[in-house]
């Protein structure tokens, strides 16, 4: 893969910015953890150079450990038998409640921000250590024991994390599904996570709507015979649910019987803590295994770094535990520092676009995090809806899913961000665990768009995507691989070892294979191109999908962008873009061709759009990413073939989306 020179000279001649003065949360300075770049690089080259002493100091101050490890790590990439602290025992539940819970009962663990705006609570560390103990009990009733799996299908409620730990408290293996699959792809990752228990609610609430949350799961369970027991939580109360004893049982009855306490359950720090499953365009969904000790290592020291998080901070990371950016920066990262975090029912526009300003203001956050989906979505929508609220107590913003366009990243810096607080873009996947790439804040320069330097202990290549051969210098472009084993990344595919080594170890052996596209610029900076499959191979141009979306959203017209290949008969692939516009601009031919010119402008004609198709909404998933390969199915012809449907927030846009592009594609 590689770069044009017009490509290569924006990039060096990024603007650096500045880190911001951070402010503690009681209105001082507050020094940074690490507050240079000299810091930075000698702790990572430290992590490098001498893993085992920076490991060691690391997972012993940041954690509790029930017997000690004498091992740091075992295994390779090679080998794909990778192990972290392997002798070590401890239990995440224990790290991440009683540590506080003893130590300061009354600080706040959750704040629960409910789907109807003024109707937030707060849960203590005790009062959480004494939910997560009563609800261990009623699974270790259900004759549940160390290894067995559990599958939470809950909606974004304090009770999801507590099943969670309380599932940790015993060394149970959770899998949580988001609770917007449909019925079929519940049953599927139940079945593949053979679990005997099932977690739910009556129902959930988004934006004002009831999402029949019980009624998904009994359909999915008429194909999962082996589940014993649904336990349910009682959320909206409706009349009508569904329910079947002795099946079904209400979780308030339930904790009700048992003891508010229940001794943690030691386990291997490569004991498994939960299964993740990831769905692609094909093959049936993979169930990522995480393990307990480097797992809940990289959630804590990334946290604790990136987001430069200090005692008495309140951190609102607004992912769905579903995924695993909800679990490493909803559950176990913020509580295994003992942080407060907020948990977000809502979307981020109900009742309207200032939800996540009122929520930074009313509960005085000081680090937040959103995906840039939301971020152009909010930005949609304008100033005002911002500018009216106070966010003075936010110290560090960030961004998660993908990349983030330099416009929308300048935005969120400058209007969110007053200009004064930190911005972290980072990157990772849910295999990796935690951030693989970020700024620091207080250390780092910014180059907007740019996910910048790896984090501690992870050593990054660029790889030539035909032979294998690792790119040195800088001004390269390739493919991202990472070199050696970090604590935080997954250990196997539930099942299936063979389909992780061969999906994620042997593609370049001796690596780990991101999927992703990247290149160093000048200066080190590292810069994510979006999927290998998101590369458009243009008469033997290589364009990144992500650099031409990032052209078009410079336009003031352009609220959104997604750019995929379509086939093309003379140059093998064309360029084909989805754009939505701001509310004050209304499609027409020339506004097309202006669009189309601006690609031109800031890439060169090689990346000129062959098809731009102005639509009034994208395919997105419940929690606001786009689904590019539904518009990758759609330009090919192969409409009738988008596979697994149940993450689209919006079935009813696909005929429309068809039309237009088959209308698109015959002009």
């Amino acid at each position: 893969m590689t770069t044009t020179t017009e490509q290569q000279q924006d990039q060096s001649a990024a603007v650096y910015l500045p880190h911001p003065r951070l402010v503690s949360p009681e209105g001082g300075r507050a020094k940074p953890w690490v507050s240079s770049m000299a810091e930075y690089e000698a702790l990572y080259k430290e992590s490098i150079a001498e893993p085992e002493q920076f490991w060691t100091r690391m997972a012993t101050e940041t954690l509790t450990w029930d017997r000690p490890f004498r091992h740091v790590t075992h295994g390779s990439l090679k080998n794909g038998d990778v192990a972290w602290f392997p002798d070590g025992r401890l239990n995440v539940a224990y790290n991440c409640v009683d540590r506080w819970a003893l130590a300061d009962p009354d600080r706040v663990a959750f704040v629960y921000e409910a789907d109807e705006p003024g109707k937030a609570t707060r849960v203590t560390y005790k009062e959480l250590q004494e939910q997560v103990c009563s609800l261990a009990n009623v699974l270790a009733a259900f004759g549940l024991r160390k290894g067995e799996t559990v599958a939470i299908y809950m909606p974004m409620i304090p009770e999801a994390a507590v099943a969670m730990l309380a599932c940790a408290r015993l060394g149970l293996v959770h899998t949580v599904v988001f609770a917007g699959f449909s019925s079929a792809s519940l049953a599927e990752r139940v079945a593949d996570a053979r679990a005997r228990v099932v977690i739910t609610a009556d129902e959930g609430l988004r934006g004002g709507r009831p999402i029949r949350t019980k009624a998904i799961v009994d359909e999915a369970l008429q194909s999962c015979p082996e589940v014993e027991h649904v336990l349910v939580f009682r959320r909206t109360g409706s009349e009508g649910v569904p329910f079947s004893a002795p099946r079904d049982v209400w979780w308030h009855e339930a904790v009700a019987a048992q003891r508010p306490y229940c001794p943690p359950v030691e386990v291997s720090a490569e004991d498994p803590l939960f299964l993740l499953y990831t769905s692609g365009s094909t093959g049936k969904p993979k169930g990522v295994v995480h393990t307990s000790g480097g797992y809940l290592l990289g959630a804590a020291l990334t946290l604790k770094y990136v987001f430069d998080i200090h005692e008495g901070d309140v951190f609102c990371c607004t992912a769905d535990i579903g995924w695993i950016t909800g679990h490493s920066y909803v559950v176990y990262g913020p509580l295994a520092l003992g942080a407060t975090s907020v948990i977000f029912e809502s979307v981020p526009t109900y009742p309207d676009a200032s939800r996540y300003w009122r929520l930074v203001e009313e509960h005085r956050i000081t680090q937040f995090y959103t995906a840039p989906t939301a971020i152009r979505a909010l930005r949609r929508h304008g100033d005002d809806f911002v500018t009216r609220c106070d966010l003075s107590s936010l110290r560090v913003i960030g961004s998660v899913g993908e990349p983030i366009n330099p416009d929308a990243w300048t935005w969120y810096s400058e209007v969110v961000g007053g200009g004064r607080c930190a911005v972290v873009d980072t990157y990772w996947q849910t295999e990796t665990g935690s951030h693989v790439i970020t700024p620091l804040p207080g250390a780092t320069p910014a180059k907007p768009g740019s996910a910048t330097f790896p984090f501690f202990g992870v050593e990054l290549a660029i790889l030539d995507p035909t032979s294998g051969a690792e790119l040195e210098g800088n001004d390269v472009s390739g493919v991202l691989a990472i070199k050696r084993p970090w604590p935080s990344m997954a250990r196997t595919i539930a099942g299936d070892h063979k389909r992780f080594l061969d999906t994620y170890l042997k593609p370049y052996p001796g690596y780990y294979f991101a999927g992703d596209g990247a290149s160093r610029d000048a200066d080190g900076y590292y810069w994510i191109r979006g999927r290998v499959d998101d590369v458009i191979n243009v008469s033997g141009h290589r364009m990144s999908t992500a650099e031409v979306e990032s052209a078009l959203i410079c336009h003031p017209a352009v609220a959104e962008s997604a750019v995929v290949g379509a086939p093309d008969e003379v140059t093998g692939q064309s360029i084909c873009a989805f754009v939505t516009l701001k509310d004050s601009y209304t499609a027409t031919d020339a506004l097309t061709a202006e669009l189309v010119k601006e690609v031109r402008t800031r890439i060169g004609p090689i990346a000129t759009p062959k098809t731009l198709i102005l639509v009034d909404e994208l395919p997105k998933t419940r929690s606001g990413k786009i689904i590019r390969r539904i518009l990758r199915k759609v330009v090919a012809g192969e409409a009738d073939q988008l596979g697994d449907l149940s993450t689209l927030s919006d079935q009813s846009i696909l005929e429309v989306l068809v039309n237009k592009v088959t209308a698109a594609l015959r002009g």
